[in-house]
């Protein structure tokens, strides 16, 4: 009996702190269709100048800010291939689209505190620069 009160417990607790965290989650899902909309891919291509260094950097803020699902990235992505964006730019792109996400950072603020999410933030933006560059280099050398 008492195994039940405390599962009752845990999902009163878990059940609370998402109802707390609604407000916060419905925010993002809003911005996150916002950008989906209205970031067309002809405003994301006049933001590169065929700098591969600047280029990645350009494409790892893009896609934090840009957040969104993978399966729209690979399709983004293939889009701006096609534009001409350098591969460099374009795997910072997908790589951040999917794990920087500073639509949500309130949100991971409020769950795991400011200094995590900070170090968190810094470490994958960084991490995504330096795995975008090895990428493309590693894909080139194959290709060769």
């Amino acid at each position: 009996m008492k195994e039940k009160n405390n599962i009752k417990e845990a999902f009163n607790k878990a059940l609370k702190g998402f109802i707390s965290m609604l407000p916060m989650l419905l925010a993002i899902i809003l911005l996150l269709g916002i950008f989906d909309t209205y970031i067309t891919k002809k405003i994301l291509a006049s933001f590169f100048i065929d700098n591969n260094f600047i280029d990645t950097i350009t494409g790892t803020l893009m896609g934090g800010v840009l957040t969104g699902n993978p399966m729209v990235s690979y399709i983004l992505s293939g889009e701006l291939t096609t534009a001409g964006i350098s591969l460099f730019a374009v795997t910072a792109f997908i790589l951040s689209w999917v794990t920087l996400g500073v639509v949500q950072l309130p949100a991971e603020v409020e769950i795991f505190g400011l200094r995590f999410t900070f170090y968190r933030t810094l470490f994958t933006f960084i991490t995504t620069i330096l795995v975008s560059i090895a990428t493309v280099l590693t894909v080139n050398w194959i290709l060769l």
